[in-house]
């Protein structure tokens, strides 16, 4: 019996090492991102970090840091590319020329149907976009739908029809976009969200340009008279990680991170859309008088504004622009 016990516990003792090299070491996953607790896109990120916590019993644990808390906008991608931090989120056209093929999804008119833009994470188009973004240094995790409603903001006069918009100095999204204000007769200056609201109660803008969401959660309604939803652009909030760091993990952690990514990528679909439902609601309950953008409308903002985008998004990116465009096309 007395070497029966101790053949077991010496099989207990060998076990133990065993036990514990199976036992992923637990790392810390920084993840800097611009928008603000409130928004829709601030909390799906928080429920993926709470998400990752659970399902990998605490081995990941992923700290957020919104509100450009940890690093600017601008400063993520080197950020992440270099190994300051580990992870960031960003939205696709703040690639802007560094990577213009990330602006496909947001040029004006273009992919703006709920079912498209349903069936890109795990797409041709998709897979196009993260090996472009895997030679500029970083590994794409994760796509969230973000908006396919923007709304047209200013204080002087409602921006209904193209002529509306000449000589405005507007918020612009990024180089390439802004080629369709322009054609329209506007000034746009592009900047990240966070800068908009003290751009445009400064004087520096005349108009803005957001999503609906955002017209809410940085609270549009008190600086801003008048707003014009549209469904002017597609925009996609992108999680991606440093690819070393990535590849220093146990394989079990990138699971539990790869699964939580597409739990959280699915979820955002109706959520997104219910965002967008109610924030017309909100901002005529706070004061705005908004007006919704008829079919007709959009046809018209579309005949001027689509054509010198693309034109531009095909001269910018020569090699890989019409593969992109061609692949969202199939969706």
């Amino acid at each position: 019996m007395l070497r029966r016990s101790m053949l077991l516990a010496t099989a207990a003792g060998l076990a133990t090492p065993s036990l514990a090299r199976a036992q992923p070491a637990a790392v810390t996953m920084r993840l800097s991102h611009q928008y603000p607790p409130a928004h829709h896109m601030g909390q799906a990120i928080a429920r993926f970090a709470e998400r990752v916590k659970n399902e990998s019993a605490g081995s990941i644990n992923v700290q957020v840091f919104p509100a450009e808390q940890l690093a600017k906008a601008n400063e993520n991608f080197p950020g992440v590319a270099r190994g300051a931090f580990e992870a960031a989120a960003a939205v696709n056209i703040q690639w802007g020329n560094t990577l213009p093929e990330m602006s496909a999804v947001s040029l004006p008119y273009l992919f703006t149907d709920l079912q498209r833009i349903r069936k890109f994470p795990g797409s041709d188009a998709a897979r196009r976009l993260e090996g472009l973004l895997q030679k500029r240094a970083v590994r794409n995790l994760m796509w969230l739908y973000t908006t396919r409603q923007a709304i047209f903001t200013s204080n002087a006069r409602p921006i209904v029809k193209v002529e509306d918009f000449r000589g405005l100095k507007i918020r612009g999204l990024n180089a390439l976009t802004d080629h369709g204000l322009a054609a329209a007769g506007a000034a746009p200056s592009a900047m990240p969200g966070p800068e908009v609201p003290q751009a445009l109660q400064s004087g520096v803008l005349d108009a803005g340009l957001t999503d609906l969401s955002a017209g809410v959660s940085r609270r549009f309604y008190e600086f801003q008279k008048y707003g014009t939803a549209a469904p002017y652009f597609c925009a996609l909030t992108h999680v991606y990680v440093n690819p070393r760091w990535w590849s220093g993990l146990a394989a079990a952690q990138q699971d539990v991170l790869t699964k939580a990514a597409q739990a959280t990528e699915q979820e955002q679909f109706p959520l997104t859309e219910e965002v967008a439902s109610r924030a017309v609601t909100e901002l005529r309950e706070k004061g705005m008088t908004v007006h919704e953008q008829t079919a007709e409308e959009a046809a018209t903002w579309a005949g001027v504004m689509q054509k010198p985008v693309v034109d531009a998004f095909l001269r910018l990116a020569p090699e890989n622009g019409q593969g992109v465009l061609d692949a969202l096309k199939a969706l």
